[in-house]
């Protein structure tokens, strides 16, 4: 079985696959980071109390936008699993021609939510969209080139700033208001953060396929914690919550040299 992590600044989300089953996902928040023998011990239960033996993992395949994270998860895997992790970084086959000015800026969660998406869509445009800590925008073109694309601030990390850098507004729970107007300060900076996420959105998607696809719609997929609350817009045509792992693990196929060297 192979375990795939995707280190995120707020959350690593894992997902262990047994062939193309993709068997559990679990989640842990990333800070405080903690040490090799923290991160071992919380696999190693997590997978026992869902059933699963620790010994069947063969493979450990991550991507991280956390540099500090990888030192204690590559040495937990190795003392837990005793397998040496693959990592997606800059030099790894990815199936796609990475076309940024300097590919090594490029996040690693976002080549893999990419590398994703080309292999779901094979032979199409599309624009990948992750909801998460920042909002993120990928184009990726018909015939496997990755462009670019364009970041924003996440729905939380919106919220967030409203209530720390301002001194009467309240941190406020994050859902889809039932109007733009709101009547309350509350409804007001849900209202406001929710439909300007939206509007962003909208505006950038027709700007990216305006840019690179000269107008013509691609096809959108999603992923991200925050994807599934703005369903009802119709901003997306496919919700893949597990896009990334599924990107980390077709890169670790891609690379079996590398993914499978023990330790």
């Amino acid at each position: 079985m192979l375990l795939c992590l995707d280190i995120g600044n707020s959350q690593m989300h894992a997902g262990v696959f047994d062939g193309d089953t993709l068997r559990l996902q679990f989640r842990k928040t990333t800070h405080p980071l903690g040490a090799s023998d923290e991160f071992g011990v919380f696999f190693t239960s997590v997978l026992r109390e869902n059933g699963l033996d620790p010994r069947a993992i063969t493979q450990v395949a991550l991507c991280s936008v956390v540099p500090a994270a990888v030192y204690p998860i590559r040495n937990a895997c190795l003392k837990y699993f005793h397998h040496e992790p693959f990592v997606l970084q800059a030099g790894v086959k990815t199936g796609l021609r990475v076309r940024y000015r300097n590919p090594l800026e490029v996040g690693a969660d976002r080549i893999a939510g990419a590398i994703a998406a080309a292999q779901r869509r094979p032979g199409g445009n599309l624009i990948v969209v992750d909801c998460g800590t920042a909002t993120t925008f990928d184009v990726v073109t018909s015939s496997g080139d990755y462009l670019g694309g364009a970041i924003l601030p996440g729905i939380g990390i919106s919220v967030e700033t409203l209530a720390g850098r301002t001194a009467k507004l309240p941190s406020v729970e994050i859902a889809r208001p039932a109007a733009a107007l709101g009547r309350s300060t509350v409804e007001s900076i849900q209202a406001g953060v929710y439909h300007a996420h939206v509007g962003a959105i909208r505006h950038l998607v027709a700007e990216l396929s305006r840019e690179a696809f000269d107008g013509n719609r691609p096809f959108i997929v999603a992923t991200g914690g925050f994807a599934r609350l703005l369903l009802t817009e119709n901003l997306f045509d496919e919700v893949v919550p597990e896009l990334v792992l599924l990107g980390i693990k077709r890169a670790a196929e891609l690379n079996p040299e590398t993914a499978a060297t023990p330790a």
